[in-house]
């Protein structure tokens, strides 16, 4: 069925607040059909939240071994099922669909059944994400860990553009449309210690820039909205791989992402635990007759950390143990932006979420900019001649 009209929808607001606390969507005249691909992330589930609330429809992807085994959060999304259920004018929005991207019948399946349920999908946001820790060495230690290095791709590329491509010929059909890929900074800067997920986040931007040019004709818009780091990474699965003894941190100085999320691990588990003893500052710094994943205090031997877990001996998947208040802080920009930005009229083709990934990527496009100004002369040498010019060391008839 197609949705009915409705009408005194709440414009956007013109000026943007420090901290949202509540969303500002764009105007239109009849409810949007959202299509989620990660339906279970807290993003998803806050976002879905909030545009039933607005009176719009949600097609929400979940993959369907994950939520019959109750692995990942799959019990967030349950708990959020029974909101649905408690709430009347949610629970006819709602569609939950099974969805493993890596998987094109899944998708085009997907799509079928929320334009049979809906009539058609308006905005598809596709944030389907998992982040691998691990220094480049490191990944190539055995075959498993090099297999990870697919996975990846298989789940932060391919997935999301197979259910692109599912849903552009629903769009172009009616002539309207919005993609929105969350991605994050990450797109913009090289994180040590998440080579493949950084790959990976580039390829997928580069992708969708490139489609932006070919779907334009057709009133499709494309927009990439970068969250921070810690937010992508620290909503979907984190798999880390055991770390080599040259990578770690009293050998090495760069600051890798093992030790920036075993870092805020710890704390999360803190927040959760308020009880438990603290962690003493030395708790990961090895002692010379200790092993690279051996970790001892000055007095005694401690019991593992969470934030250990990433420099386990084995692969280790895990998902962070975020409390309701943290979770709720950490993603409340990013599901405002989304908010303001799903269905507009002249959606950005990039948005960057929130003060501190704005300053980040600032800084890195003054140094590629600084850098390109050094060797200006070096990238004019080289230009091919006209007009019989002598340059870059020839002549040009």
């Amino acid at each position: 069925m197609t949705p009915p009209q409705q009408n005194n929808v709440p414009t956007a607001s013109s000026s943007r607040p420090p901290r949202p606390r509540s969303p500002h969507f764009p105007p239109h005249n009849a409810p949007r059909v959202w299509f989620i691909t990660t339906g279970s992330s807290p993003i998803s589930i806050a976002l879905a939240k909030q545009v039933l609330d607005h009176g719009d429809y949600v097609v929400s992807g979940v993959m369907p071994l994950e939520f019959e085994r109750r692995e990942g959060q799959s019990d967030d999304f349950r708990i959020f099922l029974e909101d649905v259920k408690k709430t009347e004018r949610w629970r006819e929005r709602l569609r939950v669909v099974g969805l493993d991207g890596r998987i094109v019948g899944q998708c085009q399946a997907a799509v079928a059944e929320a334009v049979e349920a809906f009539g058609r999908v308006d905005v598809l946001l596709g944030s389907t994400s998992e982040a691998v820790i691990g220094a480049v060495e490191e990944m190539a230690q055995s075959s498993r860990t090099l297999n990870l290095v697919q996975d990846t791709f298989e789940t932060n590329f391919f997935s999301n553009v197979n259910i692109i491509k599912a849903t552009l010929p629903t769009m172009r059909a009616r002539k309207n449309g919005h993609v929105i890929m969350l991605t994050g900074i990450t797109g913009h800067l090289g994180t040590p210690g998440l080579s493949m997920y950084c790959s990976s986040q580039w390829a997928i931007e580069g992708y969708c820039d490139s489609l932006a040019y070919e779907i334009a004709p057709f009133n499709i818009k494309m927009s990439i909205v970068q969250a921070n780091m810690e937010v992508n990474v620290l909503t979907n699965r984190m798999t880390s791989v055991p770390p080599m003894s040259e990578y770690l941190l009293a050998d090495n100085p760069a600051p890798l992402a093992r030790e920036i999320f075993s870092g805020l691990l710890d704390k999360l588990d803190r927040a959760n635990n308020p009880s438990a003893a603290p962690f003493p500052s030395s708790s990961r710094s090895p002692t010379e007759d200790s092993t690279p994943n051996s970790y001892t205090s000055p007095d005694a031997l401690q019991e593992p950390t969470m934030g250990d877990l990433l420099s386990a001996d084995t692969i280790t998947s895990l998902y962070a143990p975020l409390p309701g208040v943290i979770k709720g802080a950490l993603i409340a920009e990013t599901v405002h932006a989304l908010t303001a930005i799903g269905g507009h009229d002249n959606p950005p083709a990039r948005h960057i979420v929130g003060f501190e990934g704005v300053t980040a990527v600032k800084e890195k496009l003054k140094t590629t900019s600084e850098e390109l100004e050094d060797f200006i002369e070096v990238s004019n040498a080289v230009d091919i001649a006209r007009d019989g010019e002598f340059m870059g060391g020839m002549v040009m008839d």
